[in-house]
């Protein structure tokens, strides 16, 4: 009687949660409404004053029916999160109607099971095409897939908060023929997985690309009599430690179930918050609405003078551009040479954008657009408890 009991609870929070999905796929509906409105009157997709006084609101009344405050707030902070990237996307389909088709091509480093793959699905889950995944073994493999129409988008990791950024694409930005067109920030939870009753002690050889390597170096040294072998992509990795005796490989417990492994430790990161920045990259560049908050990407050189790239930099902050990365990199066969990746707040559409653009061809050897596209590391509004 007792486990009769226990499964017609189940059977209850069964139908509340599917009763949940059904209101939030009602509330997503209405939410594509408010863009066509917006979109007619030009206002700005995100209004965070709107969004804060939601939330005080639902707090308020979630405290009033018992529910932790910080519960409500992380729920609907992902439920808003939603709908303003949802409204964007609308937005930015509605002004590029070219993109609008049947299918989307989507190349990205690795297969199944990659950290590539899973953020391929999260952006491209806004876009109601289908998905074709073109699964790559190099970077460079991507943006010429791009660039001779094999794919429609590229997705390339570009930064991770703990290990920093990846080199490899920013040399590879020097000379592809392709445009950024968005970007996306891709949780990242490392664990080891194994076959099913392995157990650490057991383990003499890691798989695993280099990047996530780095990112759990912390871990990897606490390990004793450990081979390493490097992958080139974390879906290489888990291949391979399926195929390999007394092995593991570090991917994301996502992984790790779609390939039937399992975890041996979770949390093996160096860092608890650790995100990667992925950008997506097109053969041409698109127009981005100043209803949405914008980033442009450049890439520049200076004369080797002293005082030069000071010179460049203050030109942003004479025309109140917020610059939010600055990269440097060598230039092949120039040594001591070299270039500079800038990423800024702010839409070419804009006006002092235009002239900031215009000053900076006066102070730099030259200057090129990689990308002008909507920003999608929205900052959560902060309530106060």
């Amino acid at each position: 009687m007792a486990n009769d009991a226990l499964q017609a609870l189940r059977k209850d929070i069964n139908e509340i949660d599917s009763e949940l999905l059904i209101l939030l796929t009602k509330r997503r509906r209405i939410s594509h409404s408010v863009v066509e409105y917006k979109i007619s009157n030009n206002k700005p997709i995100r209004d965070e004053k709107r969004e804060l006084a939601l939330l005080e609101k639902l707090i308020s009344y979630g405290k009033s029916l018992g529910l932790d405050a910080y519960y409500v707030n992380n729920v609907f902070q992902t439920i808003i999160e939603d709908s303003v990237l949802h409204q964007q996307a609308m937005l930015q389909q509605n002004i590029n109607p070219e993109i609008k088709g049947d299918t989307n091509r989507v190349a990205y480093l690795g297969g199944q099971g990659s950290y590539s793959q899973l953020a391929c699905h999260k952006y491209f889950s806004r876009r109601s095409d289908q998905l074709i995944e073109l699964g790559c073994t190099s970077f460079f493999e991507i943006t010429n897939k791009v660039e001779t129409g094999q794919a429609d988008f590229g997705l390339l990791p570009i930064e991770n908060t703990c290990s920093g950024s990846i080199n490899e694409v920013y040399d590879l930005l020097q000379h592809a023929q392709v445009a950024i067109v968005g970007e996306l920030t891709q949780s990242i939870e490392h664990c080891l997985i194994a076959k099913g009753d392995t157990e650490l002690k057991d383990i003499t050889k890691v798989f695993g690309h280099p990047q996530p390597f780095t990112q759990c170096s912390q871990f990897i040294q606490g390990l004793d009599n450990i081979q390493l072998e490097y992958c080139d992509s974390t879906s290489s990795a888990i291949a391979k430690a399926i195929e390999v005796p007394n092995s593991a490989a570090i991917a994301s417990q996502q992984a790790g179930i779609k390939a039937g492994l399992e975890v041996v430790q979770s949390a093996v990161a160096n860092q608890v918050e650790n995100h990667s920045r992925f950008i997506v990259v097109a053969r041409k560049p698109m127009q981005t609405s100043k209803q949405i908050p914008t980033k442009t990407t450049l890439i520049m050189a200076t004369s080797q003078n002293a005082g030069s790239l000071a010179d460049a930099l203050i030109i942003f902050k004479q025309h109140k551009i917020n610059l939010v990365k600055l990269e440097s990199r060598p230039v092949p066969g120039n040594p001591w040479e070299e270039v500079f990746y800038v990423d800024l707040d702010a839409n070419l559409s804009q006006s002092n954008t235009q002239q900031a653009l215009e000053d900076l061809k006066e102070v730099t050897e030259f200057v090129r657009i990689l990308g002008c596209y909507p920003s999608e590391s929205m900052k959560a509004v902060e309530v106060k408890s």
